[in-house]
């Protein structure tokens, strides 16, 4: 997964620019952002904290890899299993 290049308080900051009544357009060119990565921060994030915001991270990050050792863990089940059936 790619890391993206703005930290959690800068996230949340450009939220809050867009929140306080500038537009959105505008908000996007002085961060260097799409449009349509300010409004999947904005569905993802609005109204979170800073801890919430890091909580939620770390969160993604494990399932990520709790994900991956599932896939390995069924994968090498599935090649033990067609190597007894081989045997029997």
């Amino acid at each position: 997964m790619r890391k993206s290049r703005f930290t959690e308080a800068q996230i949340l900051a450009v939220l809050r620019e867009g929140e306080a009544g500038m537009p959105v357009a505008e908000v996007c060119r002085k961060h260097g952002l799409s449009t349509a990565t300010y409004y999947q921060w904005k569905s993802k994030y609005a109204g979170m904290s800073a801890n919430e915001l890091k909580k939620v991270k770390e969160l993604e990050a494990e399932n990520a890899r709790l994900k991956r050792m599932y896939a390995e863990l069924a994968l090498e089940n599935a090649a033990i299993k067609d190597v007894l059936s081989r045997k029997l």
